[in-house]
């Protein structure tokens, strides 16, 4: 806009400045063809057409200096805005190159240079594909090819090679300069080094691939442990069913000592079979296949009812085992078998783990409709160093003491993954060496899922 209204101006000032010359040469020919005698009358009047022309070159020239400040003054800011391009195109954070259409270098700025390992004084004039990995060439100079009918192409990732032959992977935006018929007379590169994020994306890969091998071997492990838990399961039934078969029909028949035997075998295999079940158990909550069958039932009767069934397994280490029942009586509704799997989880841990004192299973009411089982002992206590991986799979309190104490270290991870069923937490609370208090927190009323 500014050109054309110079242009405008020059025209003017053209067209003002012929005015001039046509009114100075009629005001020299009226002179020469003026008679002598007429002369002096007519002096005044050439006088005044010479002022009124100076005057009028005097605007002129005003003009002419108003033009020249403002060239001037457009000038200098395009100067500016050279200056202020060359900067940008400079010091810009990724590498930019303009080549000609066959891929000749005209310019490149600092980044570029850096990159491709040449001085900018030498990168002028070379051909870009010779900084291409060998053999990306013939797709870069069919890439070359295409920008003639095509104007732009994004994020297209190769392989470079500097000066000083160090490899590197570059993701390029080249956009195609084109004259108003279409033709292309440069290019335009923007040139990013992507080395790190392309080796981040391996890593990523390899990471996903190593995830999803893990996922797998995860679940072969699942359908193992499910499989061979049935399998075992079986046999095992038979072998407990006959020896208690003896046991009630044959205990007259059979000596003490043999007696003594098929009992051994009956509770070594009502021990394998608990440990069979807590696997399974284990496998089914891992695999969410496991429902709970909702009743309503009196909570202080199942817990009256369970510690009397572990009262035998306390008195064989002389411990005392106790309860403080909720003075209410609560009614849950929530699965009994699965409850009552979680009191004796906690109680048998709890008595594993006590060598002197007690054991003590309380009922209280918790907020907002909820119920709480605790289960406290005076046992070993639990280091707080453990306390993030007590309820985590195939660990126990103390791993030094596991060959001591037995089992699979399955049970407080099934404990939390049952209660997490039922909508509830469980947390727990101890001190080496002066017992443990787990506590159990579910909802009165358990929803269907």
């Amino acid at each position: 806009m500014n050109e054309s209204k110079n242009i405008r101006d020059r025209q003017k000032l053209i067209q003002q400045l012929e005015t001039v010359d046509q009114q100075f040469n009629q005001l020299y020919q009226a002179a020469d063809k003026t008679p002598s005698a007429t002369s002096d009358a007519s002096f005044p009047e050439y006088l005044s057409a010479l002022s009124e022309a100076l005057e009028e070159l005097k605007v002129i020239e005003e003009e002419i200096c108003e033009q020249n400040q403002q060239l001037s003054e457009t000038r200098q800011a395009l100067e500016a805005e050279q200056r202020r391009y060359e900067e940008l195109f400079d010091f810009a954070p990724d590498g930019y190159l303009i080549t000609d259409k066959h891929g000749k270098i005209q310019e490149a700025n600092r980044v570029a240079c850096e990159l491709l390992q040449i001085e900018k004084k030498y990168i002028v004039g070379k051909v870009l594909i010779n900084f291409i990995a060998e053999e990306h060439r013939n797709v870069f100079q069919s890439l070359l090819l295409q920008l003639q009918s095509i104007d732009r192409v994004r994020e297209w990732e190769i392989s470079f090679v500097a000066r000083n032959g160090a490899r590197f992977e570059a993701a390029l935006t080249i956009v195609a300069v084109k004259t108003e018929s279409g033709e292309t007379v440069a290019l335009r590169w923007l040139l990013r080094d992507i080395t790190n994020r392309k080796q981040i994306e391996e890593q990523l890969r390899k990471i996903q691939l190593q995830n999803l091998e893990l996922i797998e071997s995860d679940r072969l492990k699942e359908q193992f442990i499910a499989t061979m838990s049935h399998e075992l399961r079986t046999p095992l039934t038979a072998i407990l069913g006959f020896s208690d078969l003896l046991l009630r029909q044959f205990h007259r028949q059979i000596p003490p000592h043999q007696m003594k035997l098929i009992e051994r075998i009956f509770e070594n295999g009502r021990h394998l079979l608990s440990l069979i079940e807590d696997i399974l158990d284990f496998s089914n909550l891992r695999t969410k296949q496991i429902e709970l069958q909702l009743a309503a039932f009196d909570l202080n009767e199942l817990v009256t009812q369970t510690v009397q069934e572990m009262h035998s397994l306390a008195a064989q280490k002389n411990l005392s085992i106790h309860t403080h029942l909720a003075p209410n009586n609560p009614i849950l509704i929530n699965d009994r078998a699965r409850v009552k799997q979680i009191l004796v989880n906690l109680i048998s841990n709890a008595i594993k783990f006590t060598d002197s004192g007690s054991v003590c299973v309380q009922v209280q009411s918790g907020k907002y409709d909820r119920i709480q089982i605790v289960v406290q002992d005076t046992g070993m206590g639990i280091d707080d160093s453990e306390f993030a991986t007590i309820f985590q799979e195939f660990r126990q309190i103390n791993q030094t003491s596991t060959r001591q104490h037995g089992g699979t270290g399955l049970g407080l991870a099934i404990t939390k993954a049952l209660t997490e069923l039922m909508g509830g937490e469980v947390s727990v609370q101890s001190k080496l060496g002066l017992g443990s208090t787990f506590t159990i927190e579910l909802p009165s009323r358990v929803s269907r899922p």
